[in-house]
């Protein structure tokens, strides 16, 4: 089974440690890298459940 986590901005914004806010501009581009291959991740992961979910239902009706 798997958990849908779908934060709303202001739920991340709140979740920011202090020392984020006062990062340097070099700290905030590799968190931005991060959170936009965290982006890319999520995506993957819908899709493949997507994938997985027709799979199943294509195989139940050709059974």
């Amino acid at each position: 089974m798997f958990l849908s986590m779908d934060l709303t901005l202001q739920q991340i914004v709140e979740g920011l440690p202090k020392s984020l806010l006062n990062a340097s501009e070099r700290d905030l581009e590799g968190f931005q890298k991060i959170i936009e291959e965290t982006i890319k991740l999520r995506e993957g992961h819908r899709n493949l459940q997507k994938m997985v979910k027709n799979f199943g239902t294509t195989s139940i009706q050709r059974s």
